[in-house]
């Protein structure tokens, strides 16, 4: 479907049907709310939880990779597009969106320099075959020079999106 969307798009914008972008999204971490059924739903948990003094289930190896962004940055990535010309985009309205491409275990180092050595004892490791196989099938990191030779910016590293998810989402506290 995606794929269709984004030909439907770049064909539609090149013959002036639509003005339009669409911004291919790293991994949102680690977005606010609750733990969810999502196959990607730990890369968030596995930070926003233990900041929180809870205990988060890690379903695969500390070595998955992942391409991520703050939901700040994701949003900044909206904005600019929006105020981004069209004419900018040429025939190629499809923009990959930069991110931090960081490994489980890096995660957790950056969430252990943040927040002190406990919080990264609130990771439980269980894993979980069907989604380490789903997660392993995905894209661990993309190019994006276009994007941000068009100004779209990323999270300068993971430690950086730890920190916008605790001044953002949780008054600038660590653990509860």
């Amino acid at each position: 479907m995606a794929r269709g969307f984004t030909r439907l798009l770049a064909d539609h914008s090149c013959l002036e049907i639509v003005e339009g972008a669409s911004n291919r999204l790293p991994t949102s971490c680690v977005r606010p709310g609750k733990p969810n059924r999502a196959a990607s739903g730990f890369f968030a948990s596995i930070i926003r939880e233990p900041l929180a003094g809870e205990e988060a289930v890690l379903p695969v190896d500390d070595k998955v990779r992942r391409w991520l962004a703050s939901p700040r940055a994701a949003v900044g990535f909206a904005l600019h597009a929006a105020a981004l010309p069209h004419a900018a985009l040429g025939s190629r309205p499809n923009l990959v969106m930069p991110g931090v491409s960081a490994t489980v275990d890096e995660q957790i180092d950056a969430l252990r320099r943040i927040a002190g050595d406990k919080v990264d004892n609130r990771v439980v490791r269980v894993r979980d075959s069907g989604i380490a196989t789903n997660i392993g099938s995905w894209l661990q990191s993309f190019t994006a020079e276009r994007a941000v030779m068009l100004g779209f910016r990323a999270d300068p590293d993971f430690d950086a999106i730890v920190k916008a998810l605790i001044n953002d989402e949780r008054g600038g506290m660590l653990v509860a």
